[in-house]
């Protein structure tokens, strides 16, 4: 049986005190080495943001902690370097449908926002609908009480300007 991203579901929880450092676990084992890569992928993005953190250090950092394991690691980089190197364009892609500012989002929400929006625009073998709910998601496991819900709208409308051709295709 082959289970696509958009078919694993996630569980909630806190991180084990012996591991404070470990990611939740999605809830089936396959395609968990891309859902871990996303949600490493969420808090590396949160920490560039915030600290300015350089991508190697960040890497280091994650790798130090054992917080790349049990993960698609090339995939992690790949997102990683991929926000980092074009946040101003991936912003751009989403600014528009936002209601307020860019910078009033929520650090995790805007996170969320930079890296779906990468995959969108860059990783067009995956289809827009399980990058949507594989954000939407995340946005249930790390952001506020009601933020999957914006993630999916902003996300939506992002999705019909950089996925025309396969939005249409579905209709």
């Amino acid at each position: 049986m082959i289970i696509n991203d958009d078919q694993v579901q996630y569980e909630s929880q806190e991180p084990d005190s012996e591991e404070d450092d470990a990611l939740p676990e999605p809830s089936r084992k396959a395609g968990g080495g891309r859902v871990r890569a996303r949600m490493a992928a969420v808090q590396a993005i949160y920490q560039w943001r915030m600290s300015g953190t350089e991508i190697a250090e960040l890497i280091l950092q994650f790798a130090q902690a054992r917080r790349l394991r049990e993960l698609d690691r090339e995939y992690f980089e790949t997102l990683l370097r991929g926000v980092v190197y074009d946040a101003v364009a991936l912003e751009a892609a989403f600014d528009k449908h936002l209601s307020r500012p860019a910078a009033q989002l929520d650090p995790v929400e805007h996170a969320i926002l930079l890296l779906a929006t990468f995959e969108l625009r860059d990783r067009v073998e995956i289809p827009f609908a399980a990058i949507i709910n594989e954000a939407t998601n995340l946005a249930k496991i790390f952001g506020a009480t009601d933020g999957h819900r914006f993630i999916n709208g902003v996300l939506d409308a992002t999705a019909r300007d950089l996925r025309t051709d396969e939005i249409g295709a579905r209709r």
